[in-house]
């Protein structure tokens, strides 16, 4: 482009904060309109359509772990014992039409799933706003959540029946989706996986994965002709 390479990275962080500042509430806030009752309704019908038990499932629920370098300092804090590398959490929850609905984080890396819930917002926003005809709507995730008539999860235990496990089954094939989604974030924006290039203190990291969640929805929405959902 004819600039010399700190001009190129002033003005790639600068269009990084412009896009983070006027659009970061479309994820780590309640969507009214990409979660209003009647869509919420809809995700349901779809879920349950694709074989799911459950009838009044919208979305699903998942936290994941983005690698990043070791830092200097800190390690500790940043350390995720489960999966035995750095990295920052992120908290996202997936609804049918392929759009990240809500995005909470950066976390440390060694947070549990169910400790992010609960530092953020969204199971009271599930209490205000997850109801149609007067039942609870519901997200799907694993085992690591706590039960709730706003979030279920799998079956847990050595002994459980047949036809838990066949539940179990069934709505990890569904659930999938979320997977999905956190390896189109990756196949998309690929410096993501360059973890030696991650490092806090440097780079944006967790501003980096939320834009790129952001532009995500974005290319979802162009191709999936659904814009108006979104914007």
């Amino acid at each position: 482009f004819g600039r010399n390479p700190t001009a190129l990275s002033l003005i790639f962080s600068e269009v990084l904060d412009i896009v983070y500042d006027n659009n970061h509430h479309r994820l780590d806030q309640w969507n009214p309109t990409l979660l209003r009752p009647q869509k919420m309704q809809e995700y349901a019908d779809a879920v349950h359509a694709k074989g799911a038990p459950l009838s009044n499932c919208f979305g699903f629920i998942d936290g994941t772990l983005r690698d990043i370098s070791r830092p200097k300092f800190n390690q500790r804090v940043v350390y995720n014992g489960h999966k035995r590398k750095h990295g920052l959490k992120f908290q996202s929850v997936v609804v049918p039409n392929g759009m990240i609905a809500n995005l909470q984080g950066p976390y440390k890396g060694r947070k549990h799933d169910c400790s992010m819930l609960h530092e953020t917002n969204l199971l009271n926003n599930l209490r205000q706003n997850a109801w149609a005809n007067g039942e609870p709507l519901c997200l799907y995730g694993d085992p690591a959540y706590p039960l709730n008539p706003h979030l279920q999860m799998p079956f847990k235990g050595a002994q459980i029946t047949a036809d838990m496990r066949a539940y179990n089954k069934v709505m990890s094939q569904v659930r999938v989706t979320v997977e999905w989604l956190f390896g189109n974030i990756t196949n998309f924006f690929k410096f993501l996986d360059f973890k030696k290039q991650m490092k806090i203190g440097l780079s944006p990291v967790g501003k980096l994965y939320v834009v790129c969640a952001l532009l995500e929805n974005t290319r979802t929405c162009l191709y999936g002709n659904i814009v108006s959902s979104f914007f």
